[in-house]
C-alpha cells in the first residue's frame, strides 16, 4: 500500500487531505507536535476505514522531525507522498516594518527549515526508487505580499514556494514531483473554501503532475 505523511496534521485541511489519500488506499502517517490529537485523528480515519498513525515531532527541531520520519519508515515503508503544511494560529508574525532578524529566524525555522528536514530525511529513497511527490502549503502571501502581522510569515513562506518550485525542477528528471500549494482563502470560512475542496488540489498535483504550483483563491478557484 502507498504510504503519505501528513506534516502538520490537524482537524482541518491536514484531516481532508489524510482521508482524500486514504480513501484511494493509502496509509495515512499524521505527524505533529501532540500525540494525544494525533491518536486522535488516526482514530477518526480508523473509523472510515483507513490505516493510520501518529508519529510527534516539532517542525523547529529538525532531529525530531527526522526521527519522526524515520519512525513512519519503520511502520509503514517508504513514503510515497510527503505533505508539509504546518500551522500554528497562536504562532504570530511581524509586520515588515516592524521585523526583526529574529522575527524571521522563527519563521524560517517553521516553515522553511523543517520542511528542508522533512526533504532530507525522505528524499535519498524516492530517488533511489525513482517515484515519490512532495507537496508544501503556504497561505497566499506568499505570492502576493501583505502587509501587517502577515509580513514576517509571507517573508518565510516565500521562501518555502522557491524552495518548493526549485525542487521540481531539479528533480523532475529523476522520476520525483515536487508542487506548491498556496491557499488564499481562509479555510471553512464559506463555500468554495471546505476544507475536502482545497484536498482535492493535493490528490490532483499527485496524480497529475503537470504543475509546479495550484493557487487556490475565490471560493472555488485556482490559477
Amino acid at each position: 500500500m502507498p504510504v503519505i505523511a501528513v506534516i502538520g496534521a490537524g482537524p482541518g485541511l491536514g484531516l481532508s487531505i489524510a482521508r482524500r489519500f486514504g480513501k484511494e488506499g493509502f496509509q495515512v502517517a499524521l505527524v505533529s507536535r501532540t500525540q494525544d490529537k494525533l491518536d486522535a485523528l488516526a482514530a477518526q480515519l480508523a473509523e472510515d476505514g483507513i490505516e493510520a498513525a501518529g508519529f510527534a515531532a516539532d517542525v523547529t527541531r529538525p532531529d525530531s522531525l527526522q526521527s519522526a520520519l524515520a519512525a513512519v519508515a519503520d511502520r509503514f515503508g517508504a513514503l510515497d507522498v510527503l505533505e508539509y503544511s504546518p500551522a500554528d494560529p497562536t504562532f504570530a508574525g511581524a509586520a515588515a516594518v516592524d521585523a526583526t532578524a529574529q522575527d524571521l529566524h522563527k519563521q524560517l525555522d517553521y516553515y522553511l527549515y523543517g520542511a528542508v528536514a522533512a526533504v532530507r530525511q525522505v528524499l535519498p529513497a524516492m530517488l533511489e526508487r525513482r517515484s515519490g511527490t512532495l507537496l508544501f502549503s503556504t497561505g497566499a502571501s506568499s505570492i502576493r505580499p501583505t502587509g501587517g502581522a502577515f509580513g514576517s510569515i509571507g517573508v518565510a513562506a516565500a521562501a518555502l514556494r522557491n524552495y518548493a518550485i526549485a525542487l521540481g525542477i531539479d528533480l523532475a528528471e529523476h522520476g520525483v514531483h515536487a508542487a506548491h500549494v498556496a491557499i488564499g482563502v481562509y479555510i471553512g470560512s464559506g463555500p468554495g473554501t471546505e476544507p475536502e475542496t482545497i484536498a482535492e488540489h493535493y490528490w490532483h498535483a499527485y496524480t497529475k503532475r503537470d504543475q509546479a504550483e495550484i493557487v487556490h483563491t475565490a471560493p472555488g478557484g485556482t490559477r
